[in-house]
């Protein structure tokens, strides 16, 4: 057996894990990011983390990506330790740092030009891998804008093509930080349902890291609190709320009681 093969329990497992942010300088002893944090996700499932500003939310997803490593406890990814950066896994971000010079297909084909096996089959298999971005566009709303550059888009417009270059190459894990962030809430709100959709019809796994608690619980079966930093997981609450959700629901007094508890938990934590 591979000794960076483990048993699988669970899709990703932090176990126990750490991390420290090292200074410059020797004498610096670093900032400590997370501390002994736990957290099981399944495969399929979709989990939100919140927590008050600086817990190390956006740290836990570079930890789990591989793009950090923790520096004690281990990261565990579809039965293997994370070691470097996984190809399995889709990111999108609060921008959507979209290539200005590339027109809307060129740039939801980026990733297939850099992992594998995609990178090898692109130029003999080009026309299944442009139906396949044009399949993805379609499904966000997209279809028609194929020729588009990013500046002729509106700033929904563009995180709808940043969600679809994230799932272009059908990664198992979608790892989202603050994607709708710097959307107005009209839009936010259009996007959760665009997002809902292509999980329950692809069932990839999802973390999603937002400061928006009834985002949060518009999208997640599961929402992790995190504290204070050095982060660790406080509690979890379950969201036992039938897909696929309406904003109808986020109307309701079990939606809203949702996110006030979540935000009460959140209040004490960045009470000093």
């Amino acid at each position: 057996m591979n000794d960076l093969t483990i048993q699988k329990e669970g899709f990703v497992k932090f176990d126990c894990i750490s991390l420290t942010y090292r200074g410059l300088k020797e004498t610096d002893e670093g900032t400590l990011a997370l501390k002994d944090l736990r957290l099981v996700v399944d495969e399929g499932d979709f989990v939100a983390v919140v927590g008050p500003s600086g817990c190390g939310k956006s740290t836990l997803l570079k930890v789990a990506t591989g793009l950090v490593r923790c520096t004690s406890g281990s990261v565990i990814v579809d039965g293997r330790k994370v070691a470097g950066p996984l190809k399995i896994a889709g990111m999108a971000f609060q921008n959507p740092i979209l290539l200005p010079w590339r027109k809307l297909l060129e740039n939801v084909m980026l990733p297939l030009e850099i992992v594998q096996p995609h990178r090898q089959r692109l130029a003999r298999e080009r026309d299944f891998y442009v139906s396949k971005a044009r399949e993805l566009l379609a499904a966000v709303g997209l279809s028609g804008f194929e020729d588009r550059h990013p500046w002729e888009l509106s700033g929904g417009m563009q995180q709808r093509a940043s969600l679809c270059r994230a799932l272009i190459h059908e990664p198992k894990m979608l790892m989202l930080d603050e994607p709708f962030g710097a959307l107005d809430a009209f839009t936010r709100e259009e996007l959760w349902a665009v997002l809902q959709k292509l999980w329950l019809d692809r069932h990839f796994t999802v973390i999603l890291v937002t400061h928006d608690l009834r985002e949060a619980v518009f999208l997640a079966n599961t929402v992790h609190v995190m504290s204070s930093r050095p982060g660790r997981i406080i509690t979890s609450l379950k969201v036992q709320m039938p897909h696929p959700r309406t904003l109808d629901d986020t109307f309701t007094p079990e939606f809203g009681h949702i996110v006030h508890k979540l935000r009460s938990y959140i209040s004490r934590e960045q009470t000093p």
